[in-house]
């Protein structure tokens, strides 16, 4: 059973301290289930994944750094060798897409929370699993072109993020975590 110790040690791993090996397929389909475990009001399963792996990993840095040069074209070298290893390193990528069409009684806001919870669930099975993993999004996960021409997401689609997964090649030291009694406060407020 999950217990908060093992919580209190997940931690993201940079991309580039990324490896393969990566999870095969019966793995990667277990992690992707514990990671459906979210709550999900309406019961709408308003998320889906895109895996990215093998040489598709090649063929989306290309086809991110093609879509940066259009938005940005004075973008430097390092930017640009960043934006590659996102998707070259990692032995596998999933995308995690929000699906946010019209719902007459859930809210968009709420279906989106959902497909959060489920990046976040597998961070955790990744880790589970032995795993590194880092949730990653920037000026991929809202650029309508990059979205729709190239992930293929409609246009009721938002991408919650990309999970990178695969062997961690150095140890990820903790960073300083904020106390959550100093985050806490009690309603209503005491005049």
């Amino acid at each position: 059973m999950l217990t908060l110790q093992a919580l209190l040690t997940r931690h993201s791993t940079p991309t580039r301290q990324l490896a393969a090996p990566g999870p095969g397929d019966a793995q990667l389909l277990a992690m992707l289930q514990t990671a459906v475990h979210v709550p999900d009001h309406g019961k709408r399963v308003p998320f889906r994944f895109l895996r990215i792996a093998g040489d598709a990993r090649q063929r989306l840095a290309d086809a991110a750094e093609a879509r940066l040069r259009v938005l940005e074209p004075a973008t430097g070298d390092a930017v640009m060798e960043k934006l590659r290893i996102r998707f070259t390193l990692p032995p596998v990528t999933i995308a995690v897409i929000a699906k946010l069409g019209d719902d007459e009684k859930i809210p968009a806001s709420e279906r989106f929370s959902s497909a959060c919870c489920v990046a976040f669930q597998l961070l955790l099975a990744a880790q589970a699993e032995g795993f590194g993993a880092q949730w990653l999004t920037g000026w991929p996960a809202h650029d309508r072109g990059f979205l729709e021409h190239t992930l293929g997401l409609t246009s009721d689609e938002q991408l919650v993020g990309t999970i990178a997964i695969g062997t961690a090649t150095l140890a990820v030291p903790e960073r300083e975590r904020p106390q959550a009694g100093a985050l806490l406060a009690d309603w209503p407020p005491t005049p």
